[in-house]
């Protein structure tokens, strides 16, 4: 096993271990610090720098770092599903050796995967802790050259709930994110750095959609291609996969989540139990993960209703169809990549968008790995997406597999 396997492979220990103890995790929601308090006022523009701060950063907790880098906190401008113009929270990492490719040095927008519903569990607020399990994934890319701009999402480190799986609020973060990161003073971006998009699971929808969007919110980007893993495209399928599972906290994320950004009350579908496990989820962060495990929607909602029920009806099923991704025919190359032992996400879920995307002509390369478990497929999702990055910001054009879905 390569030296970034056994990196990889130790940061999903670390995440399971830190599974393990959510009770510890599951504390007080401490005080948003200054930094993520928007201004009254904000300023013109997507992707506007509204303030930065240099950001100390552990990034893997096992300390193997293999790269000097600059890092920063950064607050920016976005606009989320409503049109509302809101600030976002994220961060900025540059290599600190000088890019030795071809033409600019690369920028990753890089989509997190689920990181919780509290403030506490932001991206740019965990990895200085040592708490961010996709930190040793993130170092990859910077062994690399690249640099990465990364959010933390609406409402994640910021006021205001997390709209966890608003596909549109999501992938404008992310391009946002990249534009901000390119703005940035000191880091040695421009509008004229090629981009690339990388996500996996909640990240892979967020990646997903903004390689969706890209075309349109941001033409300005030089988007070369996105690499996107278990992405959930289907949110009733995975709502049905989620009910009573070991992950069912995941369901009460998106529930909360996508409420909040379609102004409905999430409670009005609950009984008092159910409504005390969504009220409890706005304090929880990944770790917590368990404290909800195997929790049924039959035993929580008024009617007695699954999830599928639920998500199959008013007000949720507009909303849930509203998520789907595949729809929007994707203009650069895009890595697919989905374990079929895939415990989340169904296998069939991430198939399914790529087919679609193939339909509208996009150019798809969809790959299946056979490692264990949703975690499990994390793995082949990071090292297959070095080699993917590495050629298109050489140029060289993509071979699609769609002929074979």
């Amino acid at each position: 096993m390569s030296g970034l396997k056994l990196r990889a492979a130790a940061a999903a220990a670390i995440v399971l271990a830190g599974m393990t103890i959510s009770p510890a995790t599951a504390a007080t929601e401490p005080p948003r610090p200054a930094f993520y308090e928007a201004p009254a006022n904000l300023p013109a523009g997507n992707g506007t720098v509204i303030r930065s701060e240099a950001l100390s950063y552990l990034l893997d907790p096992a300390q193997a770092n293999q790269v000097a880098f600059n890092s920063q906190r950064v607050l920016y401008t976005s606009t989320n599903r409503t049109g509302k113009r809101i600030a976002v929270s994220g961060t900025v990492m540059v290599p600190k050796s000088p890019w030795v490719g071809l033409g600019r040095r690369p920028v990753i927008g890089y989509a997190v995967g689920t990181q919780g519903m509290a403030d506490k569990c932001a991206p740019s607020r965990q990895f200085s802790d040592g708490l961010e399990y996709e930190g040793l994934f993130i170092q990859g890319l910077l062994m690399r050259g690249y640099a990465i701009a990364m959010t933390d999402y609406e409402g994640l480190g910021t006021a205001g709930i997390h709209t966890y799986m608003d596909r549109v609020s999501q992938g404008r973060a992310v391009l946002d994110m990249v534009r901000a990161a390119e703005k940035l003073s000191g880091t040695g971006l421009s509008s004229l750095s090629p981009v690339g998009i990388q996500g996996y699971s909640q990240g892979g929808g967020a990646a997903a959609a903004a390689v969706e969007l890209a075309s349109t919110y941001a033409p300005d980007l030089k988007v070369k291609g996105a690499s996107v893993g278990a992405v959930p495209a289907d949110l009733l399928a995975v709502a049905k996969n989620l009910d009573g599972s070991m992950y069912a906290e995941f369901l009460f994320y998106a529930t909360r989540g996508l409420s909040e950004s379609y102004g409905i009350n999430a409670k009005d579908a609950f009984n008092d139990a159910g409504d005390a496990v969504i009220d409890g989820v706005e304090g929880h962060c990944v770790f917590d993960l368990f404290s909800n495990s195997g929790k049924k929607f039959v035993d929580l909602t008024n009617s007695g209703q699954s999830a599928g029920q639920i998500y199959s009806q008013a007000p949720y099923t507009s909303i849930v169809q509203g998520q789907r991704l595949g729809d929007i025919k994707p203009t650069v190359p895009v890595l697919v990549t989905h374990s079929a032992l895939d415990d989340v996400i169904p296998y069939a879920v991430g198939k399914a968008m790529a087919k679609r995307w193939c339909a509208k002509g996009a150019n798809v390369y969809f790959s299946t790995n056979l490692n264990p478990t949703h975690l499990g497929g994390m793995l082949s999702t990071s090292t297959e997406m070095y080699a993917f990055f590495e050629a298109r910001f050489a140029g060289v054009p993509q071979w699609s597999n769609c002929w074979t879905l």
